[in-house]
């Protein structure tokens, strides 16, 4: 295939309030769009949501957010354009050769030799879900599951009908709203962990905020249960986003959970340590998953062999194709995996449900799982649900902390091989 026209835009999407993990705030995020269309007349349209706070902290906290935003959108426009150039047979083919180039470029304008390679998969959501799409509307392929390359497929071969829809705690959540949350008929917690409370980079204030924010939300909720665990707990899960500098650290915070009786209740610790501490973690009494090291499948088999225990997808932040191949690495060798929000827009939580509802059963759980905080924490909410091509669909929203997914689900993949007019208006 080849694609003979392209073109991008953006648009702004403010938070409700500045949104904080990594030591850092975010106060929006932009919305990129990319437009592909082939000699045939199909058409793909792609979105991504851009966060450079977690793609590389260090280009975030160098620059304004919205120059560092720009940057991101920049290097999407690049590879929009350079996609033009690529033969493919199916959006992994492109990807593979597109990658290299973006990065590259990437690299140029950022001025950052040791960017992280996740910045630039970041910058390419856009043009690889455009792909994805006009690559369906080419070969006249209606179904996510068809669309998925065989090679593929046993990685995602699971028909869920649950997802627990987990909700994100970040560092400014009240306890009374993380108790609210729970009353509202959520049962499983996503806690930033790794907060910076006097902005000076200390560890020990850090170890020292996070030990009390464990113990007060443990203490608010200690005493909830749910029927979608095997152990009837309100599971937690906690995401340090690479800020503990040692297992040594880290297994003070553990201690500290195993002393109050929180141990048992930490389903899954998200990337604990900075992707350059490369130490055997097969000791550490929780699951560890990796997220922001785990770049591209080479990089997770490494995690892997260091003794992480799961690994957190994320189509909308790393490509729905680089996400398949990481998924495949995975069930060949028994890993789990789970489906992480990036705080993106209703259409990409769709883009994110295909997958996360394909996937076995994380162990001790009864349903499947899927991060969204998007309805948390953008201002326009409503409105960015109206863009929806499915609008109003019952599976778009949580009931008692769950995303039920019918046979109406399926059969329309959740939406996103339709072309969302509101977008499409803008490219």
């Amino acid at each position: 295939m080849r694609i003979s026209k392209a073109n991008c835009n953006f648009e702004r999407e403010q938070f409700i309030s500045p949104f904080g993990f990594k030591g850092g705030y975010l106060t929006e995020a932009w919305q990129s769009v990319v437009s592909f269309k082939s000699d045939s007349g199909a058409e793909g349209i792609g979105l991504a949501t851009q966060s450079v706070l977690w793609s590389d902290a260090s280009v975030f906290t160098s620059v304004p957010e919205a120059s560092g935003n720009s940057l991101m959108f920049m290097i999407t426009s690049y590879a929009a354009r350079e996609a033009m150039n690529i033969e493919w047979d199916t959006p992994v083919d492109l990807l593979k050769k597109l990658l290299p180039i973006t990065y590259k470029y990437a690299q140029k304008i950022s001025g950052k030799k040791d960017l992280r390679l996740t910045f630039a998969l970041n910058s390419l959501v856009a043009v690889d879900n455009a792909a994805w799409q006009l690559y369906c509307h080419e070969k006249g392929i209606k179904n996510f599951d068809e669309m998925v390359p065989k090679k593929f497929r046993k990685a995602l071969s699971c028909r869920q009908k649950q997802l627990a829809g987990i909700p994100l705690m970040s560092y400014g959540v009240p306890l009374e709203k993380i108790v609210q949350t729970i009353d509202e008929g959520c049962f499983f917690l996503k806690i930033k962990i790794g907060s910076d409370p006097d902005k000076d980079g200390s560890q020990d204030k850090m170890l020292e905020w996070d030990i009390k924010r464990l113990s007060d939300i443990h203490e608010a909720v200690k005493e909830r249960r749910t029927p979608h665990t095997d152990n009837g707990l309100i599971p937690y899960y906690l995401d340090a986003n690479g800020r503990y500098d040692s297992k040594e650290r880290l297994m003070k915070l553990l201690l500290h959970a195993e002393k109050i009786g929180a141990l048992e209740r930490i389903m899954i610790l998200e990337e604990p340590f900075p992707e350059e501490y490369k130490v055997d973690v097969s000791d550490i009494p929780v699951r560890l998953a990796a997220d922001e090291s785990a770049h591209s499948d080479k990089d997770a088999l490494e995690r892997i062999e260091l003794g992480y225990k799961a690994i957190a997808l994320k189509p909308i932040a790393k490509t729905m194709s680089m996400s398949l191949k990481i998924a495949a690495l995975a069930y060949e060798r028994n890993i789990p995996c789970f489906c992480a929000d990036l705080t993106v827009n209703p259409i990409l939580v769709d883009w994110n449900k295909n997958v996360a509802a394909r996937l076995a059963l994380m162990p001790g759980m009864k349903v499947g799982l899927l991060e969204s905080n998007g309805h948390q924490n953008y201002k326009n909410w409503d409105a960015m649900k109206s863009y929806h091509p499915c609008c109003g669909k019952n599976w778009m929203n949580t009931k008692d902390g769950l995303f039920m997914l019918d046979d109406d689900f399926y059969s329309c993949n959740g939406g996103i091989l339709e072309i969302s007019e509101h977008y499409k208006s803008l490219v």
